[in-house]
């Protein structure tokens, strides 16, 4: 019962990591903070960003379930079964679904951006993927 609940911990802690929460919210600041945003930049960016945090609890919801999965196999199974295999497939999928939708978020931010701003921002997403500036 305890691995079952360290391994749904651990998966949790792991979809934060992996999902780019980290680097989604220092982008999120330096977009806010950092560009010179016109009013209409500013409106738009409110949208994008209402609508990928209804989006973010669905699929951290959809994760947090498909960690519960994992805990239950590993607690059926006690070993690293075909129940255990098929949960781990489940959380990696979900995991990949919440990172292609921050990706999505990402682009749909750079898309109102001018070609300044633009510049800017990718030098601050390759350094907040990477922690490496780019170039």
């Amino acid at each position: 019962m305890v691995l079952a609940i360290l391994a749904g911990c651990l998966g949790a802690f792991a979809a934060n990591e992996w999902g780019g929460r980290q680097a989604q919210h220092g982008l999120h600041d330096f977009v806010h903070e950092e560009l010179d945003l016109n009013a209409s930049q500013r409106a738009q960016l409110e949208q994008i960003e209402g609508q990928f945090a209804v989006d973010r609890k669905e699929l951290e919801l959809s994760l947090r379930t498909a960690n519960a999965r994992l805990a239950a196999a590993m607690n059926d199974e006690h070993t690293y079964g075909p129940k255990v295999a098929a949960a781990i497939d489940e959380v990696h999928a979900r995991m990949g679904d919440l990172q292609k939708a921050t990706v999505r978020h990402v682009f749909a931010m750079r898309a109102l951006l001018d070609p300044q701003q633009q510049e800017l921002f990718d030098r601050q997403v390759a350094t907040s993927l990477t922690g490496e500036p780019g170039e």
